[in-house]
This record gives structure tokens, sequence and C-alpha cells, in this order.
């Protein structure tokens, strides 16, 4: 008998099966949280895998060091973290990698770290095959705890920032070929160059989260980031929430020169890497938040049902059928 294999199950299920091992709920969130006398910690591991997330053609060190602490940020930010203490950092390296490429690789970090927070507390070093950076963020929890099993029927869904660029800077780095009836302008190429390599997350959102909410009993609220795409971080907050999801296709923010068509929602809706922010908010609290931060728009609300996502849109659909990124 065929023994199970990580590429028969995937990395959900995988994450579903380990969980079992660890206190209830631990898997939910990308942030485990950490209760502690004075102030609770958030605590989250990201890693980047050479010729699975980045290659020497598509990125270099420096911004790879950049995009590997945004990576965990982002995830701190998706749980309500008010400040990043800092971050330990695992590296698996070829003995041949040469000096500047790590030298390059920690500028970057430490950039990010000098414009987002947070200083190096240490880490370790290994021989391996293949390139692998892996960060340990510790952040300090705010008084609103983003968990994205806090998502309730009626909610607004809501989204910082654009999707699909981060894709299409990959698509552009590893120069690949589009359909010749599409005319890139300069402007979105060089935007989605920036995006894949120097992408931002917001250190004021919970701030205008917090300015916004009218009853300050309110201390949870459903949020993710879009990392694996934006339908899989809806998706995700639905499962988590056990509610239905639907999305307004009319509402979605696109930048101004993103050419239509079905591949381009699809580049749009599954590209991954965006570390914008999902989110849901009750319809008041929503409005408020859209008028004080012109990043955040609505892109759908939550109804009671199977955990599952539709768009208002039926002919959209279409665009469930495919397949989001996976790692096994």
């Amino acid at each position: 008998m065929r023994k199970e294999l990580l590429d028969d199950i995937g990395e959900k299920e995988l994450i579903n099966r380990l969980g079992k091992f660890m206190p209830k709920n631990q898997t939910s969130d990308d942030c485990a949280f950490i209760k502690t006398t004075n102030e609770n910690l958030l605590v989250n591991s990201d890693c980047l895998v050479e010729n699975i997330h980045f290659s020497d053609l598509t990125i270099c060190p420096k911004d790879l060091g950049w995009k590997a602490v945004v990576s965990n940020i982002s995830d701190l930010l998706s749980s309500g973290s008010k400040e990043t203490i800092g971050i330990t950092i695992s590296l698996i390296l070829p003995a041949k990698t040469e000096w500047v490429w790590v030298e390059e690789l920690y500028k970057g970090i430490n950039k990010a770290l000098k414009k987002y927070g947070g200083i190096i507390l240490g880490g370790d070093c290994s021989k391996g095959n293949q390139k692998t950076i892996s960060i340990t963020a510790l952040g300090i929890q705010g008084e609103l705890k983003l968990r994205r099993n806090a998502c309730s029927p009626g909610e607004i869904i809501l989204t910082t920032g654009i999707h699909g660029l981060s894709k299409l800077g990959f698509m552009v780095q590893n120069k690949i070929n589009f359909n010749n009836n599409i005319s890139l302008s300069k402007r979105l190429i060089r935007k989605s160059i920036a995006h894949f390599c120097r992408p931002q997350v917001y250190p004021n959102f919970l701030t205008n989260i917090i300015k916004t909410r009218s009853d300050s009993k309110i201390t949870k609220i459903g949020c993710t980031d879009s990392s694996d795409g934006l339908l899989q971080a809806v998706q995700d907050l639905a499962f988590a929430s056990n509610c239905k999801a639907i999305m307004n296709y009319e509402k979605i923010p696109k930048d101004k020169d993103w050419p239509e068509g079905d591949k381009w929602d699809e580049y749009y809706f599954f590209g991954g890497e965006d570390y914008e922010l999902v989110f849901s908010l009750p319809k008041k609290w929503a409005k408020k938040l859209s008028r004080l931060d012109q990043n955040v728009t609505e892109i759908g609300f939550f109804i009671k049902g199977e955990p599952s996502i539709e768009f208002k849109d039926n002919k959209k659909n279409k665009l469930l059928n495919n397949t989001p990124f996976k790692h096994f």
C-alpha cells in the first residue's frame, strides 16, 4: 500500500494534523499568543526557501532581507501587534555562498527593522544544499486582538491596498512572456517590481482601527494577511469564523493600469505575497475607518451559512475553480 505523502495532503491539512500535537486552536492564526505578567506577546515564524520563494535571478539579497522581515511583521500586524520587539534569524546556506551575499541580506534586514521597529536578537546558521532564511519575530499584543476566528455574519469585509502587484512583479522579474494583446505601462511594471522586491506594511493600521472604534468593549476583530493571496485570506477568515463570505467584484480595488481578463483576475486574487490586511468590521465601524484611511476598501460581507466564498456577481464564481499557491 502506497504511503501518504505531503504532496497528497497539502499544506493546510499538514497544519491541521500538526495541530493535534499542540494546545487547542494554536494553529488557527499565523502568530502564537503568549500571556505574560506585563505585556502579552505575539510570536511568528516564517521562512523563505531558495527556488520556492526566491532565486538570485528574481531578487537581490538586500531586497530579500527586507522582504523576509516584512513577511513576519505583516503576520504580527494581522494579529494586532502594537510594537515589534525583535527577530531571530536562522540561516541554511551552501558552503560556497559568498560572504557579500550574506552581508547584503543583513543590510536589507536592518533597513526594514529601522523602518518598522525591532532589532536582531540572535539566531543560528547551518550548511545546506539551498539557501533558506527562517525568521522568528516577537511583538507586543495591542489592546485589540486580531484573529481569524473573530468575524461575524453581517460584518463588512475590507482590505488594505491593492492585490496582484507582487505576482506581476515576480512574473516580470522572471521574464515571463505575456499575451501579445497585453501592453503593460512602464509605471505598472515599476510599481509591481517594487511590490515584489520591497513590500510595505501599515504600522498605523491598529491605531486607525482603535481611533474609529465607537465601543471600547470590543476587544477582538477578524483579520489575516494576504501573503497566500486575497481569496485564500478571505477563505481562511470564513472557515475559521464559520460563516460565508460574499465578495463584491465591482468594489475590488485595482491599479488603474491593471489589464482586464480572466487570467489577470487569477493573478489578482491568487497571486500572494502582497502582505495586505484582510479583515471584517461592523458596518458603521467599517464606514468610519474607510473615511479615515484611504488605503482601506470594502470588498464584501459575511452572512450565515456553510463556510465558503461566493461572488455577488455569479459570473465571477468561475474564479473559485482556480488553485491557490501550494507549498507541497
